[in-house]
């Protein structure tokens, strides 16, 4: 099974470049999309051509923003929607499918914010979260996925020195929020199938930061521990554009 996270900037400006060429190259069983910057009638017009999959969209209160969606071949057992906690509903931030043998959580985690006005938010959020993979991990497995809006380590940043605790998604409070929930249970993915891989998922379109490679990993995959043998390959597919994001995987 290939699960794919791609955050798309927008549905509808990706679905105009080579968007349905990509999905059908890449093949995944389930594509996870953030930010896709749409309605839900919005986010199922944009996707009407895609043939053989459930599509799933959970919308911001506030039109054109935030936004994710679960686009997968196998109808899921149920879907649910949110955190159940108002002050984070209202962003469309999370989708979960339940599967015969796991969760999927897909998830567009708030960005901190300029000046990281918005940092103290990020860690309640971030406790939330916690909290909502804790419940579903005692069910059965959890894969979480999405742009988690962090850098875990000065691995993961092409310039840690200058934006450590200065830029919104490298400051310790950020990365202490991650470890936080990788510490109760979790796996990167990535990470540990690659430990010394210098790949980024995210490049600001200033300056030519992507041909430079000047980015970030802020997008990942992160399991339950014991659902950790299932992952056969973890990915980053760089050579996909359409977004200031590429596409992440995993097949498990």
């Amino acid at each position: 099974m290939k699960l794919i996270s791609w955050n798309v900037n927008g549905v509808r400006a990706v679905t105009k470049k080579d968007f349905f060429e990509d999905v059908q190259t890449m093949n995944p069983d389930v594509l996870c999309l953030q930010e896709t910057k749409a309605q839900d009638d919005q986010v199922q017009e944009a996707l009407d051509q895609l043939e053989g999959y459930h599509i799933y969209s959970n919308s911001a209160e506030r039109k054109g923003y935030s936004g994710t969606a679960i686009i997968s071949k196998v109808e899921p057992i149920s879907v649910e929607y949110d955190l159940g906690i108002e002050e984070h509903d209202m962003e469309g931030r999370v989708i979960t499918a339940e599967f015969e043998d796991f969760y999927l959580v897909n998830t567009y985690v708030p960005n901190s914010g300029n000046q990281l006005v918005r940092l103290d938010y990020r860690e309640t959020w971030d406790d939330a979260m916690l909290a909502h993979l804790q419940k579903l991990d005692a069910k059965k497995p959890v894969v979480w996925c999405g742009d988690m809006n962090v850098a875990n380590r000065p691995i993961d940043i092409a310039r840690p020195e200058s934006n450590y605790n200065r830029s919104a998604g490298f400051t310790q409070r950020e990365i202490d929020g991650l470890d936080k929930i990788l510490n109760a249970g979790f796996v990167d993915t990535f990470r540990a199938a690659n430990p010394e891989t210098v790949k980024y998922s995210w490049w600001s379109y200033r300056m030519g930061a992507r041909k430079k490679n000047i980015g970030w990993r802020i997008d990942y995959f992160i399991v339950s521990e014991r659902f950790h043998t299932q992952v056969k390959d973890a990915f980053i597919l760089n050579e996909i554009m359409g977004s200031d994001h590429c596409p992440v995987g995993i097949e498990l």
